[in-house]
């Protein structure tokens, strides 16, 4: 047989796409052409895959070799490929049966001595495979990676040699099947560890309950980063398809992530636009996509560059994030909870006229206004952290743990699902009318609130959201006049 085909993926986005690879053996001079929109490290293989497979002691053909990538508009990169363009060339050689590799996939870089590498993408590809009921060939070293996708039966490798000998029946890889992980492993800080600070961990947890936006306003050393720290220890868990839906972002980015936490990410205010919200030529998950299902917490935030901080205005209100190229245009899911914090001024001491701050009014002015107004009318819950007394320092009393808080967020959340099958925040206006409407009296709060507050339509509905919050961690099903006046409370202004 001169032709063979064999099944491969690609990544585009966090999709993998299903891709051919289509080998033809034909009369001529001694060549290999790869064609189908291949980029610089897929033309790469053929000098990798004819080592490997020489190295395997297999003949390499002395023919014309072309080799075609389909779809041919689909971009092609990395070393993904390598195993499978192998594979066929051996198929169409007739060094393999014919036809022994139909049902399964292929993915692997193959090494000069014909070793198998891991590669990048394995468990957004594993769970491609198997939504399309075939087996998967994968390196030795992804076998971790892909364990978080239960009851999917896969086999591993870590030679060319080894899968041809499977084909060949000269011996058989046992196929390995995934289990779901069971051991996993408690957040490494807890609530318990911040002493004092009652009203700035009540926001926490109302934030934790239904998935607020909050920003921490104080002078350093008061707890700010401690706090918004211990925020994943005290979120409800996250379902299967959630895990996997963030072990997948991670897998595309080639990033660490314990599977069953929820991520926590804390870029740098030096970060730039890019590296907040993804991009490059080949666009990659930002660090608001992999705060996703997480928190994007954001210390200094008057720090960061105006123009960065702006790029945050629509995907705090959609939850996902657009990137637009010349060729593509690729959609990442940013539905993370943000966390802020920041001093009042420069010198991080103009609270309640402290003697420290030498700032003037102006150069506190030029300071808070680095952040903009349409950005801080989209987070939902403002708290000043005061600073801490010794005599709270040095209280031994114990305070309430992470597992004790938890409890009563997840009952909130619990509520919010059984109620409206979402969390809080991402109620809609009109959803709004339904599950947080308001009596007499708590229409005349927010009439004058409105009026004293000059509250925008998008501050209104945010304050909604809290305050249905706040009832259902009182297990109350309608809002009263004590849970709007404490959403209220927290909706100051720099």
């Amino acid at each position: 047989m001169s032709f063979a085909k064999i099944l491969t993926r690609g990544v585009l986005g966090l999709h993998a796409p299903f891709i051919e690879v289509e080998v033809h053996l034909s009369q001529g001079l001694p060549s290999l052409t790869i064609v189908g929109l291949a980029e610089a490290a897929v033309r790469e293989s053929k000098d990798r895959v004819r080592s490997a497979i020489i190295n395997s002691e297999f003949q390499f053909p002395t023919k014309r070799l072309t080799i075609n990538l389909a779809p041919a508009d689909l971009p092609k990169d990395g070393s993904r490929l390598d195993l499978a363009i192998a594979l066929g060339i051996l198929i169409a050689s007739g060094q393999l049966p014919e036809g022994c590799t139909d049902g399964f996939e292929f993915i692997g870089e193959l090494a000069l001595d014909g070793h198998l590498r891991s590669v990048t993408s394995a468990l957004t590809i594993a769970m491609a495979c198997q939504q399309a009921d075939h087996q998967l060939f994968i390196p030795q070293d992804n076998i971790k990676q892909v364990e978080q996708l239960s009851g999917f039966k896969l086999y591993a490798a870590s030679h060319l040699k080894q899968v041809c000998e499977h084909f060949l029946g000269v011996q058989s890889i046992a196929p390995h099947t995934t289990k779901n992980i069971d051991n996993i492993q408690p957040y490494k800080y807890d609530l318990a560890d911040v002493k004092g600070q009652l009203r700035p961990r009540r926001a926490l947890e109302i934030a934790a309950a239904g998935g607020h936006s909050l920003l921490f306003k104080g002078p350093p050393g008061t707890g700010k980063t401690l706090l918004a720290s211990r925020l994943p220890s005290i979120l409800p868990p996250l379902s299967t398809q959630e895990n996997l839906e963030v072990a997948s972002i991670y897998s595309i980015a080639n990033n660490q992530h314990q599977f069953g936490l929820r991520p926590f990410r804390a870029p740098h205010h030096t970060a730039s636009a890019i590296a907040l919200v993804g991009g490059g030529s080949h666009p990659k998950p930002g660090e608001i996509t992999l705060a996703h299902l997480g928190v994007l917490f954001l210390d200094e935030l008057p720090e960061f560059d105006r123009k960065v901080l702006e790029v945050l205005r629509q995907p705090l209100e959609s939850k996902e994030i657009v990137i637009s190229r010349a060729s593509r245009q690729i959609t990442f899911p940013a539905n993370f909870q943000l966390i802020a914090a920041m001093n009042p001024c420069p010198c991080g001491y103009a609270f309640n006229q402290d003697s420290r701050c030498q700032c003037s009014p102006e150069a506190i002015k030029r300071y808070q206004n680095r952040i903009s107004g349409p950005l801080l009318d989209r987070i939902d819950l403002h708290i000043d952290v005061p600073p801490l007394q010794i005599n709270e320092l040095q209280d031994t009393t114990a305070v309430e743990d992470s597992m004790t808080v938890r409890s009563r967020v997840i009952a909130a959340y619990e509520t919010q699902i059984n109620r409206q099958q979402k969390a809080n925040f991402s109620l809609s206006p009109q959803e709004l009318e339904q599950h947080a409407a308001l009596d007499s009296t708590t229409q005349k709060m927010m009439e004058v609130a409105q009026q004293r507050m000059n509250l925008s339509a998008r501050s209104y509905h945010r304050i909604l959201r809290v305050a249905r919050t706040i009832a259902d961690l009182s297990q109350s099903s309608n809002i009263q006049s004590v849970h709007l006046s404490e959403a209220l409370s927290y909706r100051q202004t720099i």
